[in-house]
């Protein structure tokens, strides 16, 4: 089954991708744990996500908390 593909035709994030996203000047590195399609907690924080606008939860390789962010923010690793 082909992965779903966002607006600018990229491959969306899939739980358990390796993916990398800017942190405060650098890069972390981390794994996906789960695409957030409706309004809920997360990360410590409210995150308003929908079916037509996702987020998703990473977890942190170096640290091993938890982020949310949107699809844009987030490059595959390979």
């Amino acid at each position: 089954m082909a992965k779903a593909k966002d607006s600018a035709g990229k491959k969306e994030p899939s739980k358990g991708d390796k993916v990398a996203w800017s942190s405060h000047g650098t890069e972390t590195s981390g794994t996906v744990e789960k695409k957030i399609t409706k309004r809920t907690e997360a990360a410590g924080r409210t995150v308003d996500a929908s079916p037509d606008d996702p987020q998703y939860e990473v977890r942190s390789e170096k640290s091993g908390r938890t982020a949310v962010h949107k699809p844009s923010a987030l490059k595959r690793k390979k």
